[in-house]
């Protein structure tokens, strides 16, 4: 077992610039789930409308997707370091907000806030992953993904969980109080990392001179590269069903289980867990890199066969084994898509492609969410009907990435392995 975990333990000791993104990001991820229960309960509290929760997941993606282009060619050009800092320091300022809302007349205020704390979370989430190859040698670069992508899921779990509890035991207003002073611990351990970066040319600075030029550049850049577009498509082909899927977890917990908050975050808790231990087993199964843009249709099949079993089931038991199998799958992808484009994508790029994806992945969740929000408000079906047809949706899409996206990726790894055999007969 210890010889399973010593490489992750060495990254960490040894790699003190990655330790210290690491634990930044640790600590603002508890934050940020701890919090946001505490903003769905204050939307059930003074509305209890199906739509309008719906509606609070939608303006925080859309207002990611929203931003995503203009961070993306941010990051590229400015200190990332910089970037995270701020972001951190100015979104605990925000997350204070929260605490006037005190009436239904006061609830717009939350889709203010959260639009503009995830403004800066579209620049802090490209530069965050575009850092990790910066402070990490590329054997190490697996297990950075894999080790953020634990942490993630144990943070996830463990802050849905105790989000759960706080929320009805402590207030939403402490709850937000100790969310705004994660964001500002978090800013501490970036400012004390050193974060190389490729900066662009003086050449290139001034070519991009104008923000929309950067920006095309950027789309460009993916258009005439698919070995980086079909990894940079993978997390938005998947949210285009799971969004929906997720976001339908809160009324489970509310109405078919009648749990509430501690409801959620156990169902949450098991939607972390497999988020963590789906990276290191996929690793084991799809040991070359080679294969994982394969093995992203087979994980869209497996989470939407998962979700249709929790759309046919009675109890917290299964509903949680189910949704842990679903993003086990889920997580996998995610690790597996972040590593592929981190290797494929170079330096002074790398941000305005991973801001690219996240325009992505937001847009397609704030659709698959207002779809869901929509059928259920206006009753065009039941919530287990809505569940299962999603993930029907999300089977499909995974069978159209076999048939389709997987042949091109091994039609150009082929295509590649003949031309260095070209080339090393030549040279030979």
């Amino acid at each position: 077992m210890k010889s399973k975990i010593q490489p992750y333990l060495d990254l960490v000791s040894q790699n003190h610039n990655y330790r210290r993104l690491w634990l930044a990001q640790i600590i603002s991820n508890f934050g940020d789930w701890f919090g946001i229960l505490a903003v769905y309960a204050i939307i059930q509290q003074y509305s209890g409308s199906e739509l309008l929760l719906g509606l609070i997941i939608v303006v925080k993606m859309l207002s990611l997707a929203s931003f995503s282009p203009i961070a993306g060619y941010i990051t590229d050009r400015f200190s990332r370091r910089r970037l995270m800092i701020w972001c951190d320091i100015i979104r605990g300022i925000i997350v204070l907000g929260f605490i006037f809302i005190t009436s239904e007349s006061l609830l717009w205020l939350a889709y203010l806030l959260i639009a503009i704390q995830m403004a800066f979370s579209a620049i802090f989430e490209p530069a965050k992953t575009s850092s990790i190859p910066n402070v990490t040698t590329p054997a190490e670069l697996v297990n950075a993904n894999i080790l953020s992508a634990a942490s993630w899921s144990i943070i996830f779990t463990t802050g849905m969980a105790v989000g759960g509890f706080a929320t009805e035991w402590l207030g939403t207003d402490l709850v937000f109080l100790m969310n705004g002073f994660t964001y500002i611990f978090s800013s501490w351990f970036i400012y004390k990392a050193d974060i190389p970066q490729k900066m662009m040319s003086a050449e290139e600075k001034h070519r991009t001179r104008n923000p929309l030029h950067g920006i095309q550049d950027g789309i460009k850049y993916l258009r005439t590269n698919k070995n980086v577009l079909r990894p940079t498509l993978a997390k938005g082909t998947f949210t285009m069903c799971v969004g929906a899927l997720v976001y339908m977890l809160i009324i489970i917990a509310e109405d078919v289980l009648m749990m509430g908050s501690i409801g959620l975050g156990i169902l949450y808790s098991a939607r972390g867990i497999g988020t963590g231990l789906g990276p290191v087993l996929g690793r084991r199964v799809l040991k070359s890199e080679s294969t994982w843009v394969k093995g992203m249709g087979f994980f869209m099949i497996i989470a939407g066969l998962m979700y249709a079993l929790v759309s046919y089931s009675e109890h917290l038991f299964f509903m949680g084994m189910f949704v842990m199998l679903a993003h086990m799958a889920s997580g996998s992808n995610w690790v597996m898509s972040t590593v592929l484009v981190q290797r494929r994508a170079p330096d002074q790029y790398r941000g305005r492609v991973f801001s690219l994806e996240w325009l992505l992945f937001t847009l397609a969740q704030s659709v698959s969410v207002t779809v869901a929000a929509l059928i259920l408000e206006f009753d065009i079906l039941s919530l287990r009907e809505t569940m299962a047809l999603f993930s029907g949706l999300l089977v499909a899409s995974g069978i159209f990435w076999l048939f389709k996206i997987a042949p091109a990726e091994e039609k150009e790894q082929r295509d590649q392995k003949l031309k260095k055999e070209a080339v090393s007969g030549f040279e030979s």
